[in-house]
């Protein structure tokens, strides 16, 4: 069992990677195996079910005021509107919270490359380079190298809230717990056993899951599952392109839908609007020092025409996140970037100090890249990343990204149970591959064993956590209802 600023000695060897590790000083698989019975000897997996809360607990409404001051300020009530649609969408935006419980409770002390935020909602699929559709993790804003179980944890904790926002009964909601880490269980018992090539080479291409599935689904499921590809495999670029634009007297300008999307002409005054335009230009061409050699010469094909600031998410939606226009042979060629601000991780300061990743990143945005890189199959061809000063006279860490490249979801709050639980049955899957690719897979799947002790003690966990998730919702209306905190909905 580790808390802050203890780790057994088993355990130091299998922290989060901050590079190769020297030959002479590799261990064997079975010396891999015997740090996985220490950590379980430790803190057992049944033991992991308690819901252990800080005896300082901060007011889940004053971290949110206290994340508000580094937000863009007329952006805060959207968030707000946002959260308050339902308990589930709370959960959502309420990363910050979740992660000050996370960090209360003793952890196994096997670490790997966290998502940070691995609920429901941020699995779904995407346009691999090859033009492939694959499911995966699809947001790394809180992405950090600690202890597995807390992606885990989130991501239980996910699927009570949202079963009981969907009416399932107590027993639907823990079959779909107890089938997803199961699911994650034997997954990671299966990259256990494979060669490191063979894990990296692992993804989970979409036609092939749902060959796999199809026979399990009933005809409507499989209509909403084609009707979801079929919204995937037509949002490329093109799509956003034509939906995001319009023509103008000065040619093809991105589009106002205030406060959604808000051209920089609509922005600011003249002067000020310069000074934007040429520091997001400045980053751009700073940016793509991050970017392969062959990728530069990709990106240096296309030319700046527009830029607009974007609302995004649930929780991110008060952040700073810009789209940019790009020309490439002519109008018909465009490329659509997301210029997004990333800041520390919610988890950082909760990560016991003796686990931290010794050679992490100082720039947030390479941080946001590098796990996304490390814990996807594979990931966005223009990803990458750059510090700006001058950006609301602070110095902001910042990634880009293609925007809306193949990219789609399922709706969560259309589930039935069944549904549910194959959909995380296929989230546990991939969790399971994303931790295998960059933490100590054999100790890992030798601590969870071939028992149902950790899948059971999940199953408590994510419904003590839906009941305090419930009770801070209520929290938090209660103050948008006493004008403590502002909420614009509709948005």
């Amino acid at each position: 069992m580790v808390r802050a600023g203890q780790v057994p000695p088993t355990a130091r060897s299998a922290r989060a990677n901050g590079g190769p590790t020297p030959a002479a000083h590799r261990l064997a698989p079975s010396d891999h195996a015997r740090l996985g019975l220490a950590a379980r000897a430790a803190l057992p997996p049944r033991e992991q079910g308690q819901l252990v809360l800080p005896s300082n607990r901060p007011d889940p409404v004053a971290l949110l005021e206290a994340q508000a001051r580094t937000r863009v300020a007329e952006l805060v009530p959207v968030r707000h509107g946002r959260m308050m649609v339902s308990a589930f969408t709370f959960f959502r935006g309420n990363a910050l919270g979740m992660a000050a419980d996370l960090g209360a409770a003793p952890v196994s002390g096997l670490t790997a490359q966290l998502c940070g935020d691995a609920h429901l909602s941020n699995f779904g699929v995407f346009g691999s380079p090859e033009r492939r559709l694959l499911f995966d993790l699809n947001d790394f804003d809180e992405t950090i190298a600690g202890p597995w179980e807390w992606d885990v944890k989130r991501l239980v904790a996910s699927l009570a809230v949202a079963g009981r926002g969907n009416g399932f009964s107590r027993k639907e909601r823990r079959k779909c717990v107890l089938e997803t880490v199961r699911r994650y269980r034997d997954a990671s018992a299966d990259f256990a056993t494979m060669r490191n090539l063979d894990v990296w080479y692992a993804r989970a291409d979409i036609d092939e899951v749902e060959e796999a599935l199809r026979s399990k689904m009933t005809s409507s499921r499989r209509r909403n599952v084609d009707q979801t590809l079929l919204k995937a495999r037509g949002s490329g670029n093109l799509k956003a392109f034509a939906k995001l634009t319009e023509m103008t007297d000065d040619g093809v300008r991105l589009k106002a839908d205030p406060p959604l999307v808000v051209p920089i002409a609509d922005l600011l005054p003249d002067a000020g609007r310069e000074e934007l335009e040429a520091a997001i230009k400045e980053l751009l061409t700073l940016y793509r020092r991050s970017l392969p050699p062959e990728r530069r010469d990709l990106f240096d094909q296309f030319e700046f025409v527009d830029l607009a600031r974007k609302v995004v998410g649930v929780g991110s939606v008060d952040t700073r996140c810009w789209i940019v226009l790009l020309r490439g042979r002519d109008d018909g060629d465009p490329l659509l970037l997301q210029v997004k601000e990333a800041g520390p991780s919610v988890l950082k300061r909760r990560v016991p100090t003796v686990l931290r990743q010794r050679s992490a990143p100082r720039n947030e945005g390479e941080r946001v890249v590098l796990g996304q890189r490390l814990m996807q199959a594979a990931s966005d061809i223009f990803l990458g990343w750059q510090r700006l000063e001058g950006i609301d006279g602070q110095t902001r860490d910042f990634y880009v990204r293609q925007l809306r490249d193949m990219k789609g979801s399922a709706v969560v709050e259309k589930m039935d149970p069944r549904g549910m639980t194959m959909y995380g049955q296929l989230c546990g899957w991939t969790l399971a591959r994303a931790h295998a690719r960059s933490g100590d897979r054999i100790a890992l799947a030798t601590y969870l064993n071939s028992d149902d002790a950790f899948p059971e003690a999940m199953a408590e966990y994510a419904e003590a956590y839906a009941d305090q998730n419930e009770r801070d919702y209520q929290v938090f209306l209660d103050a948008i209802k006493s004008g403590r905190l502002q909420a614009e909905t509709g948005l």
